[in-house]
C-alpha cells in the first residue's frame, strides 16, 4: 500500500525524527526543510527551476557538523514526489560520513522506507560512525619486592 504524505506530514515526520535543521532542495533553496521545499517547489511552478530526477526532489543536510576541519555526518534522500505529494516508499537516502578533506570514511543507502522506518537523526549517525575502540588499561610497570 503506497503511502503518500502531503508536505506538512512529510516535514513533520522527518522533523519529529530530528532532522530539524537546514536543507537544500535541488541544490538550491536553502532553509528549513518545509520552507526549501516550499521555495523549490514555487521556483518550478515559476519555470525558474526543475527537478533534476523526473519526479523525484533530491533533499540533503548536514547531521553532524563540527567544523571544517572535523568529520561530519551528511544525509541525501531522493524522495518520490508526484501530484503534490510524497512517496516515502520509492525514497533513497544515502548517509556519508567524509573526513576534512572530503574523502569518504563510510557510507549507508536505506530504500524502500515507510514513515516509521526512517531513521531518527542520531540512529542515521550511529550507521556510519566508527565503534569507539576500547582502550586496554596499561600494565603497571615497576619494581616489586
Amino acid at each position: 500500500m503506497k503511502q503518500l504524505l502531503d508536505l506538512d506530514t512529510f516535514a513533520k515526520n522527518l522533523t519529529d525524527k530530528g532532522y530539524d535543521g537546514y536543507f537544500h532542495t535541488e541544490s538550491c533553496c536553502a532553509g528549513k526543510l518545509k520552507d526549501s521545499i516550499n521555495g523549490f517547489l514555487e521556483a518550478w511552478k515559476n519555470g525558474n527551476d526543475a527537478p533534476l530526477l523526473a519526479n523525484h526532489l533530491h533533499l540533503s543536510t548536514y547531521l553532524e557538523w563540527n567544523g571544517e576541519d572535523k568529520p561530519k555526518v551528511q544525509c541525501n534522500m531522493w524522495v518520490r514526489y508526484e501530484n503534490g505529494k510524497f512517496n516515502l516508499e520509492e525514497t533513497e537516502m544515502y548517509i556519508t560520513r567524509t573526513d576534512r578533506y572530503g574523502q569518504l570514511l563510510k557510507q549507508s543507502k536505506l530504500a524502500n522506507l515507510t514513515a516509521s522506518s526512517v531513521p531518527t537523526i542520531k540512529e542515521a549517525i550511529a550507521q556510519v560512525s566508527e565503534k569507539p575502540t576500547e582502550e586496554i588499561a596499561p600494565r603497571k610497570r615497576g619494581f616489586r619486592m
